[in-house]
């Protein structure tokens, strides 16, 4: 089991009850096991961590990039978030909000590939 900052708990909650457009339209093609059979979660607290969403199964974590993300401290905060899951054996995979807006299709098969 992977362990977590209990103190990002109601945080993780609030993001679960308030998700982007993009992680709704995401959400809806990966919940209830819809690829190959692997659940994934949202919103899941890794150390202290919260990723978009979660694979336990493939050790898998995709995160949706807003414009946030982009700016030069997100790029450096995603680079030392990113390492730190890489050490732990996760492998992450990164969209543009956009990308799930205009190419949910390409996403999908990124993800499924990475499966």
């Amino acid at each position: 089991m992977l362990s977590y900052d209990k103190k990002l708990k109601v945080l993780s909650q609030h993001l679960r009850n308030n998700m982007t457009d993009a992680e709704k339209m995401l959400w809806l093609k990966l919940r209830g096991k819809q690829l190959k059979g692997y659940p994934f979660y949202r919103q899941k607290i890794i150390g202290k961590y919260i990723v978009d969403f979660y694979c336990s199964k493939a050790n898998l974590v995709i995160e949706l990039d807003g414009g946030q993300h982009y700016s030069k401290t997100g790029r450096e905060e995603d680079k030392t978030r990113d390492n730190f899951l890489g050490e732990m054996g996760i492998k992450v995979l990164r969209f543009s909000d956009r990308d799930v807006f205009e190419n949910i299709g390409g996403v999908m098969e990124k993800i499924w590939s990475n499966l």
